[in-house]
């Protein structure tokens, strides 16, 4: 049952019978629904229509969400001035004054697209239900929380009882659907509004409109009737040869030539061959435009059609055309064509340097359509060789349409994979391996500035720093150990910049001399970009800008997360053509990876900056502001209700963000969990029908595991829910990341003239694509791995192999000293690391 729901502020002048009119003329159109009219008087009538349906009215609802109350009240008429200072109506009367009663009409108008509106969204959430196989139940639930401004973490981690278990992939996936569908019912609207306005609207093109799928489809059926600029066409219909032009095509018999002697007038029409030539304009455009004809032309094109690059040969020789060496004479299927090659291609373009096109394999038979579309054939007769060269245009302006069209689409294609593998990559980075809260040095590599050093205590406050140069050996080497002794430093964190091998060599030294101290590589991408921010200058006030990386340095292998989020993800260096891309879809897209990995992890509420706060579930920028100031004025939280405290976080705010806020070792043992405080209760039933505290409960896997769960689940609280408490308990403050584990490279390969062809070397993941992954193996140069060269049978996606930070295994299969290149392989890499198989 779809209900029709509108939360109405008609004016008094709107009696009873009005309103009564506008639901008996909706439940008209559309008769298997039900229709619900909600009124601000307390007034309750029902009757039954004369086709079944049930129209009610009631008093006005408390429960409609803000998109349900913003669809279905009709905005006020907005007034703008004119170029004279005057105001102008842009209502959907078309800026007249319609007087009262055309302005009634016009909210009627609107009111009934919005009951539409709101059974729409019920149609969108039966369609999305199929497309993810999920009932519709589930996806009413969930848009029900999205609409309230509830996120995908905490939708999929705490409200498993509305959705019925669904998991956050398929969150995801539904909100860019929800988004896509509700964007094209606007559309819709829109279009019907415009069409309807120009008094072109027909049942036939109404119900095509609201049936259609996509929003190419609602544009295809709006280019023939919406309003052009004065085209060729639009001249010639307006001079009144529409007429002959229909003739031309359905009288083929008749002299063309005689029939235009009738539309010639001296002033707009001045000769036959003026009449002729505006008759065929507009067949050209009325040919080139036909929805039907247009849409299987479209399909035919992206299943069929080949890409084509050539370079442009005054460039064939500049230096920047090297890089584009495979795309001076490359084609392939245009629906196989590879994100990274289409981006690439595309780029060279822009660039000047290729020239890129669409061919078809028989651009014959859309030709032959559109003959047998229209009735075009060679008969001998008068108008048969004027109607074969209106075909010949028509299908040259279409095609001209559909190559331009196509190639945006394999742009937008390759754009969401390439964006889809820097979120993945993104995700991987930011899911590395903490090291934890231990003292550590950190080192900024560099030669003739020297390398910066610092020291940071374990919950990442700077200590110490200094300037040490390499190439004094013994000095720096005595600096490094002074400050290990005098902090005890447990860890040591080099960043992977120039120089950072001239570096490992004095570290080596000590850690001779101070052995059990890790040693770890460290990633210097957006350090730089940190250390002349805003946001480093409020975290390091007073402290040099040369040693504000060395610091990001050392605090991401503690806690990568903490720290990489500090960076705009597009400084990272994890992208695929990021530059090429979308920017808003980029930028969405990170923050919703960046949203994910927070909440995964979750967020020490004592500790945790602002920067990494504001991508808590519920939180904002301003929020995670006044958490940090109030923290630094009043102390610590003690439990996280203490959060209600803070100015401008309510109890909506806090239901959403309380259950990813970690507080160790407060008062109470359950804010250390991921336990949501609203299951406390729960929990606490839980303890006590074992017998025990809550603190005794917390880690004690064997009385757990005996908990009977079921009988603990009612209407409000699912055995999922249950099942996932339980796991919590049993590990309370658990990281689902995997455990910290230092890397070491070869010492004898230093450079890449080092490297030799058998080799079999460690390296670490530093960027997955959609042909591969580049793996650093400590020679500056990331060799790529080929995705034929990651495992037996060749896999669909790297990412299903590899992930960013993964430690592997690699052999060298070729060398390339002058381009820089170096080819990996992981398969077959069971020789002794160093040595040439």
């Amino acid at each position: 049952v779809n209900y029709l729901c509108c939360c109405n502020d008609f004016p008094t002048t709107h009696s009873f019978a009005s309103k009564f009119h506008l639901l008996r003329e909706v439940l008209a159109i559309a008769p298997h629904r039900r229709g619900l009219l909600a009124q601000p008087k307390e007034a309750v009538m029902t009757t039954t229509m004369d086709k079944g349906c049930v129209l009610a009215y009631v008093g006005k609802p408390t429960g409609c969400t803000k998109r349900k109350t913003a669809l279905a009240c009709p905005a006020p008429a907005k007034r703008r001035r004119g170029v004279n200072g005057k105001p102008v109506d842009t209502s959907v009367s078309g800026g007249q004054d319609t007087g009262s009663k055309g302005r009634q009409e016009d909210q009627l108008t609107a009111t009934k697209e919005y009951l539409f509106s709101a059974a729409e969204d019920n149609s969108i959430a039966h369609r999305i239900a199929q497309e993810l196989d999920v009932t519709h139940a589930q996806v009413s639930s969930a848009i029900q929380l999205l609409d309230e401004g509830a996120t995908v973490p905490f939708i999929a981690r705490y409200r498993k009882e509305h959705t019925q278990g669904l998991e956050a992939s398929q969150l995801r996936t539904l909100e860019s659907r929800l988004a896509y569908c509700r964007n094209l019912w606007d559309r819709k609207v829109a279009v019907l509004r415009a069409i309807d306005k120009l008094g072109k609207l027909t049942p036939a093109l109404q119900q095509a409109i609201l049936s259609a799928n996509s929003k190419t489809r609602v544009e295809d059926l709006y280019a023939p009737v919406k309003c052009k600029r004065m085209s060729k066409a639009a001249t010639a219909c307006k001079a009144g040869l529409k007429p002959l032009a229909m003739a031309v095509l359905r009288q083929p018999n008749v002299s063309i030539a005689q029939q235009a002697l009738a539309f010639v007038n001296g002033t707009t029409v001045i000769t036959a061959e003026a009449a002729i030539e505006g008759a065929q304009n507009i067949l050209v455009e009325c040919f080139s435009e036909d929805p039907d004809l247009v849409g299987r032309c479209r399909d035919y094109t992206i299943a069929t059609a080949q890409i084509h690059s050539v370079v442009i040969a005054a460039k064939r020789d500049a230096c920047d055309a090297k890089l584009y060496m495979n795309y001076y004479d490359h084609q392939e299927s245009l629906s196989r064509c590879a994100a990274h090659r289409a981006l690439a291609m595309l780029r060279g373009q822009r660039e000047g340097i290729l020239k890129v096109s669409v061919i078809l394999p028989d651009p014959q038979l859309p030709q032959k359509w559109m003959c047998q579309r229209f009735e075009i054939q060679d008969k001998g007769r008068s108008v048969d060789s004027l109607l074969q060269k209106i075909q010949h245009l028509a299908w040259k302006h279409m095609w001209k349409r559909l190559s331009v069209e196509a190639l945006r689409k394999l742009q937008k294609r390759a754009e969401l994979e390439a964006i889809n593998v820097f979120s993945k990559n993104l995700q991987g980075l930011l899911m590395s391996s903490p090291a934890g809260p231990k003292c550590t040095l950190g080192l900024d590599p560099g030669i003739k500035s020297g390398t910066k050093v610092v020291v940071v205590d374990p919950t990442g406050k700077l200590v110490a720093s200094t300037v040490v140069d390499c190439r004094q050996w013994e000095t720096a080497l005595k600096s490094l150990c002074h400050l290990c002794m005098e902090w005890s430093v447990e860890l040591i964190s080099l960043g992977d910049g120039t120089g950072s091998r001239e570096v490992e060599r004095l570290l080596k030294a000590v850690l001779n001399c101070k052995p059990g101290i890790a040693y770890a590589r460290t990633s210097e991408c957006g350090a730089s970009v940190y250390s002349a921010s805003l946001l480093a200058e409020q975290e390091l006030p007073g402290v040099d800008v040369v040693f504000r990386g060395a610091v990001a340095i050392a605090r991401r292998l503690q806690d990568p997360l903490a720290e990489y989020v500090k960076v705009p993800p597009v400084s990272l260096g994890l992208g695929q053509y990021q530059h090429d891309v979308n920017k808003t879809m980029l930028s969405d897209a990170l923050d919703r990876t960046v949203e994910d990995c927070v909440n995964a992890v979750g967020v020490h509420l004592n500790t945790a900056s602002v920067a990494l706060l504001k991508h808590v579930c519920g939180l904002n920028a301003a929020h995670a502001t006044n958490i940090v100031a109030y923290r630094e004025q009043k102390g610590p939280f003690a439990r996280r209700s203490d959060v209600l405290k803070v100015p401008k976080i309510g109890p909506v705010t806090y239901e959403r963000a309380a259950g990813f806020l970690r507080i160790p070792h407060g008062s109470e043992p359950l804010d250390a969990t991921g336990i949501h405080p609203e299951r406390y209760d729960a929990v606490k039933a839980i303890a006590k029908s074992c017998g025990l505290q809550v603190k005794e409960l917390l880690g004690n896997s064997q009385v757990l595991a005996a908990v009977d769960l079921a009988s603990f689940a009612d209407n409000t609280l699912g055995l999922a829910t249950l099942e996932d408490m339980r796991v919590e308990l049993e590990k309370p403050g658990r990281d689902p990341r995997t455990p910290f584990r230092a890397q070491e490279f070869n010492d004898a390969v230093q450079t890449l003239c080092d490297v030799r062809v058998g080799q079999v070397l460690r390296g670490v993941v530093t960027n997955v694509a959609n042909f591969g992954a580049f793996v650093d193996i400590g020679v500056r140069t990331s060799g790529l791995v080929h995705i034929s060269q990651m495992a037996i049978p060749r896999p669909l996606d790297p990412q299903a192999v590899v992930h960013v930070g993964q430690h592997v295994q690699v052999r060298v299969l070729q060398v390339d000293v002058e381009r820089k290149r170096i080819g990996l392989s992981m398969l077959q890499c069971e020789g002794t690391l160093g040595n040439v198989q």
